[in-house]
């Protein structure tokens, strides 16, 4: 088997932070090799070493056995090295084949071969299997299938390397079928893939080997067939994680937060209620309007009518800062996109929803604001070298608990976690868990939505499950399964008017 790529003994620091010492990895012809480690522990800086992003302190890195030096990315795709990264580094507003060949495209003199440009498009749609229109906006296309485009884009420069960064953490099953079938004709083609996901149930479709970091540090490569999850797991978090879900024994209280007639144009939701100290876990297939129902409750999205009762009191939830008011916090799906601001501090990003609460004459108390920061990073260990470290710089769980302090520092009644540990590793994860059940015991009511059925199923007190923008069923802790679930979510089942 021939051997693409050779990384031996990679260090590389960042001011206060020590992100990889000493790591090797390899990649042969033909190859997916998975690369697992939690959040922060060195796998994307690992990848932006091999791509050109950033330049490793020592190590030296082998390209078909000659020694390279990859100073910057374009260098990286001279090489036939393509990374796709989580958030995808696409043009909206351009079309797929103006994406595919930015900055390449096909020339009549000083003007673009359209036609040209086209049938090179599609040549490459064809050779992946998409049935793609290359004339189509980027915009106008699914998180699905602009992966897609970045697929075809990557192989447009002949790379040999495609380093794949969490692809199927927004796609649905379809979608994640498709993209496998792509994969394993790329393999055909003799492309290695490095394929770094937290699903780690997945990885048996696809994955030949696994490679494994923790604390920046190389912990070893194993043949995919020669590991469990169970192994894996501890290899990723150095110890034993004997329950996925803490377990736990909620005192649940009076009723903290109803809605009723919750009407928008994507929800018919005729009844929903959460005790203080109460999980209520929401389920449902894509589109079932689970996160719409979610915004409509927090005054994100308009809607037609809407009765709302916190605490037994009738308020008015006609906007996002009418919703902070009466003590309703949302910590979005995409914490990237809706709930960060990536280039600002941990500190700005803590204090961003308590700002007014730290101002004196139109002024911000900077010593309050670090007062209040420091406190919520200590009380929730959010790992950062300061408080001035920008907080794109952290890792996914460390981010996700940046957006919770950002709610804790307000009253807060009721919180809604939308998709709570999606692209966070199983260390994290537990911790988001533990950090939930200490808000149920200072008498927070919880509203869960997830696509996870055993996170559904694990922490919720009851489960509220959508179909088609209603509530068509809910269910008790004792008495619910997956099947039940989804029976419920596919429409099998349905008790028309029962709220939750």
């Amino acid at each position: 088997m021939t051997e693409l790529l050779r990384m031996c003994g990679i260090s590389k620091s960042f001011p206060g932070v020590r992100a990889l010492s000493n790591v090797s990895l390899s990649l042969n012809a033909g190859e997916v090799h998975a690369l697992c480690g939690e959040n922060g522990a060195g796998k994307s800086t690992l990848m932006k070493i091999l791509s050109g992003v950033h330049q490793a302190d020592e190590g030296d890195i082998f390209i078909e056995g000659k020694k390279v030096s990859i100073d910057n990315t374009k260098k990286a795709q001279q090489l036939g090295i393509s990374i796709i990264f989580q958030e995808f580094n696409l043009c909206p507003h351009l079309t797929v084949a103006d994406n595919i060949w930015l900055d390449r495209q096909p020339k009549t003199g000083p003007f673009v071969d359209d036609k040209k440009l086209i049938e090179k498009t599609q040549q490459i749609l064809d050779e992946l299997g998409l049935s793609i229109n290359p004339k189509a906006l980027v915009r106008s296309l699914s998180v699905a299938e602009q992966q897609m485009v970045e697929i075809a884009k990557a192989i447009s420069f002949n790379s040999k390397i495609l380093i794949l960064d969490e692809p199927t953490a927004a796609l649905t099953q379809s979608e994640i079928d498709s993209l496998f079938n792509i994969i394993y004709k790329l393999k055909a083609k003799g492309v290695g893939m490095v394929y770094i996901s937290h699903r780690l149930e997945e990885l048996a479709r696809i994955a030949d080997r696994v490679s494994v970091i923790r604390d920046g540090e190389y912990i070893g490569t194993y043949p995919y067939k020669e590991v469990t999850i169970d192994t894996l797991v501890h290899l990723m978090v150095g110890r034993e994680l004997n329950n996925k879900y803490p377990v736990y024994q909620r005192k649940i209280g009076n009723v903290l937060f109803e809605a009723r007639n919750i009407a928008s144009n994507k929800v018919d939701v005729e009844h929903i209620q959460v005790h203080a100290g109460e999980i209520l876990g929401i389920a449902g297939l894509m589109g079932a309007g689970r996160t719409e129902l979610a915004r409509a409750i927090f005054g994100a999205d308009k809607t037609f009518h809407k009765e709302v009762f916190v605490d037994g009191k009738l308020v008015e939830i006609n906007s996002i800062t009418s919703a902070i008011k009466n003590g309703i916090g949302y910590i979005t799906e995409d914490r990237k996109k809706d709930g960060l601001a990536l280039n600002m501090t941990v500190e700005r990003n803590v204090n961003m929803a308590f700002i007014s609460n730290l101002c004196k004459k139109g002024f911000v108390n900077e010593s309050a604001a670090k007062t209040n920061a420091d406190k919520y990073i200590n009380s929730l260990r959010i790992k950062t070298p300061s408080m001035f470290q920008k907080t794109r710089n952290l890792s996914g769980g460390n981010q996700q608990k940046i957006v919770l302090a950002k709610w804790l520092c307000n009253d807060i009644k009721v919180l809604i976690f939308d998709e709570p540990t999606r692209g966070i590793d199983v260390g994290a994860k537990y911790e988001i868990y533990e950090l939930m059940n200490r808000l149920s015991d200072n008498g927070v009511a919880i509203i869960m939505i997830s696509s996870d059925l055993q996170e559904i199923l694990g922490m919720s007190d009851r489960i509220a499950v959508m179909c088609n923008g209603r509530i068509s069923g809910v269910l008790n802790r004792e008495e619910a399964t997956q099947e039940k679930i989804l029976r419920y979510a596919t429409g099998l089942c349905d008790e028309e008017g029962k709220g939750a």
